[in-house]
Parts: C-alpha cells; sequence; structure tokens
C-alpha cells in the first residue's frame, strides 16, 4: 500500500489541502483531485507542453513535477488567468488572432507566453518562438499562436508598433 500525504498547495492564490500519494504528479492533482482542467495531459513526458503550468513564475511540465515537491511554491494554472468575468489579454489576443484551432494546446501554449511577458514585456519574434519551442501545436505553423503573443504583449504594453 501506498503512503498518502497530506500537503497544502498555493493554487491559483488560494491555498488548498489535500491528501497525495508520493507518486501523484502535479497534474494529476490539478485535474483529478482540483477539476482544475485546462491542463492537459498529452504526453506524460514532459515532450509536448500540454500541461504547462507557471510555478513560482517559471513555465514548467507539471507532469514532470510530484504534487509533494510543489509546496511551499505558487501555482499559476489558466484558471487562474481570468479574475472570473474577464479573461486575460494573452487569452483574448490568441482568440482575435485564430490561434486556438482545436484548443488542445492552447493553454500550455498561454502559459509560456504568460511567464514569457512577465519577465520580458518586449520580446523579440526569436523570444516568443523560444518561449513556445517545447509546446506542439499539431494543428498549426505556429504563425498565428506567435502573432497573438506579439499582440498580447503590445495589448499589455510591452511591443510598439505590432
Amino acid at each position: 500500500m501506498e503512503i498518502i500525504d497530506v500537503i497544502e498547495l498555493d493554487i491559483n492564490g488560494r491555498l488548498r489541502k489535500v491528501s497525495i500519494k508520493k507518486s501523484w504528479t502535479l497534474l494529476y492533482v490539478l485535474r483529478e483531485v482540483f477539476n482544475l482542467t485546462g491542463s492537459k495531459c498529452g504526453c506524460s513526458t514532459g515532450d509536448c507542453g500540454a500541461c504547462k503550468i507557471i510555478l513560482d513564475g517559471e513555465a514548467v511540465n507539471s507532469c514532470l513535477i510530484l504534487a509533494r515537491n510543489a509546496v511551499g511554491k505558487k501555482i499559476l494554472t489558466i484558471e487562474g488567468l481570468s479574475d472570473g468575468i474577464n479573461i486575460h489579454p494573452i487569452q483574448q489576443a490568441f482568440i482575435d488572432c485564430g490561434a486556438v484551432q482545436c484548443g488542445y494546446c492552447t493553454p500550455g501554449m498561454i502559459m509560456s507566453a504568460k511567464a514569457l511577458l512577465d519577465k520580458n514585456p518586449n520580446p523579440s519574434e526569436a523570444d516568443v518562438r523560444k518561449s513556445i519551442d517545447d509546446n506542439l501545436c499539431r494543428c498549426t505553423g505556429y504563425v498565428k499562436i506567435v502573432e497573438a503573443i506579439l499582440l498580447s504583449a503590445k495589448r499589455m504594453g510591452g511591443i510598439r508598433g505590432v
């Protein structure tokens, strides 16, 4: 029998206690325990970026992180971007640019974009492409996704003249 731990996680600004098995990933806890299903399980090996979240300011694949290793860290999921009424400017730019396609990769792309823009509000196209380098999209050539991230940077006060 696997040992159960009780941990507390800071998810989207709210402290939440949860009983976990030591082997549970953060992705599993987010989706299956807290029903935060925006992060997707695409590969379980950290290769696709569909499960991307922001952990202490860094975009990370939640399928590779044990939930117990996220204790004491700030976890931001796609659900934490909106204020309950208004969506985040990055989310709106993805809609406006038609960068959502099937939508499976979109939350991970948006979280990668958010982590980038938090650190670099004025990214170049090369910066944007590098920030989403480990996010796979099977629907597009990434053009609209890059356009959406650059547009959101402009709308958020970064890039001028895009």
